[in-house]
This record gives structure tokens, sequence and C-alpha cells, in this order.
């Protein structure tokens, strides 16, 4: 488990590999050092957290 609880946002940098949801509840599968994308739902900005967390 990873420490604390981090939430990322669109264009912020993945810091690790991983499935990771959006507020929208979408699931995206992220590689380290890719970028966060907008909402799969909405096209916007969004915020985006590990799934184990």
């Amino acid at each position: 488990m990873r420490e604390g609880y981090r939430e990322y946002r669109t264009g912020q940098g993945v810091p690790h590999d991983g499935e990771f949801i959006c507020q929208s509840g979408k699931k995206a599968t992220l590689s380290k050092d890719d970028t966060f994308p907008s909402c799969p739902v909405s096209g916007s900005e969004t915020t985006w957290k590990h799934k184990e967390e």
C-alpha cells in the first residue's frame, strides 16, 4: 500500500504504472511518465486516484 492518499490532476505526470479512476468513475491503465488525461466522459479537466487507494 502506498503512503497516504493522493489525487492527481489532468496534465500531471503519472508517478507509477497502474489503474487509475477519474472523478466520473471511469478507469484507465496508465504507465509511469504518461500524463493524466482529461475526463473520458466529459472531456474536461478532472482528478484521478489510484485504484488501490
